[in-house]
C-alpha cells in the first residue's frame, strides 16, 4: 500500500476515533490526554487507541459481569457461602454499634460500610496475619506450603516468567500434580507475555494435568479488544485454609536476582483464616471467566477453626465492576484522616479528586508521607509521578525515595486505623481498568506492624525536599509536564 494512502487512511480513523471519544463523555481528563495523542500523532494515535483507549465497559466487560452474575447466584457458590445475607447483617451490626463501639473507630465504620454497600465484600474477625517485605521468604514460606497441600492449589498472577524462582515452582506444582493435589494456574496473557517465546514452560505443567488457563486470553487480531484490561492480581490458595496476596510476582527480579534493580522491597500477606473464603470467591470467578469451567466441591470453603483476631475485608475491584471500589476506600480513608496517611507505591499518578483528598490533609495538618522509589523501572510514570510529587512537597508533605533497591510495596495507612497491602498501585490505571484485590486491615496489631515497617524502610530512604525538586534542569521539568499531560491514560 502507497504510504500517503496509508497515512490518509489512519488519519481519517484517527478523527473517528476522536468524534467516537468525545462523544463517550468519559472523564474530561482522559478525553483531552486521547485527543492530543490524535492531534499530535496522527496515524500513530490510531493504533496506542486500539490497544490502550477501547472502553470495554460497554461491550465484552458487561457480558463477562453479566456471566459472573450467573454464577454467584447458581447453586454452586450460592449454597457454600450465602454472602448477600452476611452483608446485611454487617450493615446493620455497623449501623448499631455492635462491632465498634468506641466513636474513635468512626473511619473504620464508615469504610466498612462503604466496602459493604459497593463491593458486597464482608469482613472476617477470624484470621492470622504473616507480613513479608521481600520476595525470598515470601517464596520458601507459600512453597512449604503447597508442599504440604493435601485437596488443590490455587495461583493467580500477574507475571508469571520461565525464571529461576519460576522453574523451582514449576516443578514443585508438577510434583503435587502427580501426587493427585489439583492444581489451577491462572495468568495474565499480557503481563506473562513471555511464556509466548518458552512454551515448554507451560506445556510441562499441562503434560503433569496442571489446568494452567490465560486470563482473558488476547488472540490476534482481536487482541487489542483485550490488552488494555489486565489481571494485576497476584493470589495463591491452599487447601481452602491458607491465602497468599501482595505485589510479588513470579520472576528473578521478586528475589532480588536482577542487577538493575537489587534487592526487591515489597509487601506481601499470609493469611490463615476466613478472609481465605474471599480469596477463594475472587479465584473461582476469575477462573470462570478464564476457562468458562465452575469449580465445585473439592472442600473450597472448610470449616475454619480460630486462627486469630485480625480483622480483614478482602476487596476485588476491576472494569467487571460497578463501583472502583479499591479507589473509592482510598478516597474515602484519606479524607476522613485526622493524623496520618502513609504511602508505599512504586507508580503515583492519582486524579484530580484523589490528589485534593490528599493536599486538603496535608493542609488539615495531617501527618502524610509518600514512599516513592529513587529510580524508575518505567520510565514515562516515574516522570508523570515526580510531577504529581512536587505538588504534595510545595504544600507541606512528605516524599521519601526508597535508595536500597527498587520498592514495589502498595500499602497504605490511616491514623493507626486502617491499613491496605494488595496489588492495586496509587495511580489510575490499577484504580479504574486492571483487576486488581487488597486486604483492608483494621485490627490494631497488624497495623501496627506496617507502621513500624514504614518505618524501617524510612532508614534506608532519603527525604526529598521541595527547594531540590525546583531546582531541576528545564529539560527535566519539560519531560515531567508532558509525561503528566497522558498521565490520564498511562
Amino acid at each position: 500500500m502507497d504510504l500517503t494512502i496509508f497515512f490518509f487512511m489512519t488519519t481519517v480513523l484517527s478523527a473517528i476515533v476522536s468524534l467516537t471519544i468525545f462523544f463517550e463523555n468519559r472523564d474530561p481528563a482522559k478525553t483531552v490526554s486521547w485527543l492530543l495523542v490524535m492531534v499530535f500523532l496522527p496515524g500513530i494515535g490510531f493504533f496506542i487507541y486500539l490497544l490502550f483507549g477501547e472502553n470495554l465497559r460497554k461491550g465484552k466487560i458487561k457480558k463477562t459481569k453479566a456471566k459472573v452474575a450467573q454464577y454467584l447466584m447458581s447453586s454452586d457458590i450460592k449454597g457454600m457461602v450465602s454472602l448477600q445475607r452476611l452483608t446485611m447483617h454487617q450493615k446493620y451490626a455497623l449501623k448499631e454499634d455492635l462491632v465498634f463501639s468506641n466513636r474513635k473507630h468512626a473511619i473504620k465504620k464508615k469504610v466498612m460500610q462503604l466496602i459493604l454497600n459497593s463491593e458486597r465484600a464482608p469482613f472476617t474477625l477470624n484470621n492470622d496475619v504473616k507480613i513479608f517485605t521481600e520476595g525470598v521468604e515470601k517464596f520458601n514460606e507459600m512453597m512449604k506450603d503447597i508442599e504440604n497441600a493435601k485437596d488443590y492449589v490455587h495461583l493467580e498472577y500477574f507475571i508469571v516468567k520461565d525464571s529461576e524462582i519460576g522453574r523451582r515452582l514449576r516443578e514443585l506444582l508438577i510434583k503435587k500434580a502427580k501426587e493427585g493435589v489439583k492444581i489451577r494456574f491462572l495468568y495474565d496473557d499480557i503481563g506473562s507475555f513471555r511464556l509466548f517465546f518458552h512454551r515448554d514452560f507451560l506445556q510441562g505443567l499441562k503434560d503433569a494435568g496442571v489446568e494452567v488457563r490465560p486470563f482473558i486470553q488476547a488472540h490476534f487480531p482481536y487482541f487489542h479488544r483485550k490488552f488494555n484490561y489486565r489481571n494485576h492480581r497476584k493470589i495463591c490458595i491452599i487447601d481452602g485454609e491458607i491465602g497468599y496476596l501482595g505485589g510479588l510476582n513470579i520472576g528473578d527480579e521478586y528475589v532480588h536476582k536482577n542487577p538493575k534493580f537489587g534487592f526487591w522491597r515489597d509487601t506481601h500477606l499470609r493469611i490463615e483464616g476466613e478472609s481465605v473464603y474471599m480469596l477463594q470467591i475472587i479465584f473461582l470467578i476469575d477462573y470462570h471467566i478464564g476457562s468458562d469451567k465452575k469449580v465445585i466441591g473439592e472442600r473450597l470453603f472448610p470449616p475454619i477453626k480460630y486462627k486469630g483476631d485480625s480483622i480483614i475485608q478482602i476487596v476485588s475491584s476491576g472494569p467487571d465492576n460497578q463501583y472502583e471500589s479499591i479507589y473509592n476506600a482510598y478516597f474515602s480513608s484519606i479524607s476522613q484522616a485526622r493524623k496520618t496517611v502513609y504511602i508505599q507505591t512504586p507508580y503515583f499518578i492519582p486524579d484530580d479528586a484523589l490528589l485534593t483528598a490528599l493536599k486538603t490533609a496535608i493542609l488539615s495538618g495531617v501527618d502524610v508521607r509518600i514512599m516513592f522509589p529513587s529510580f524508575p523501572d518505567h520510565k514515562m510514570v516515574y516522570h508523570a509521578s515526580l510531577s504529581y510529587l512536587e505538588e504534595i512537597l510545595k504544600i507541606g508533605g512528605r516524599v521519601f525515595l526508597y535508595e536500597k533497591g527498587f520498592i514495589h510495596s502498595k500499602t497504605i495507612l490511616i491514623d493507626s486505623e486502617i491499613a491496605s497491602v494488595g496489588t492495586a498501585n496509587m495511580d489510575i490505571r490499577s484504580f479504574m481498568i486492571n483487576f486488581e484485590v487488597n486486604a483492608f486491615i483494621y485490627d490494631t496489631m497488624t497495623i501496627k506492624k506496617l507502621y513500624n515497617i514504614f518505618d524501617m524502610d524510612m532508614k534506608d530512604s532519603r527525604e526529598l525536599f521541595y527547594d531540590e525538586i525546583i531546582k531541576k534542569p528545564l529539560r527535566t521539568r519539560f519531560m515531567e509536564s508532558l509525561a503528566r499531560l497522558f498521565s490520564p491514560i498511562l
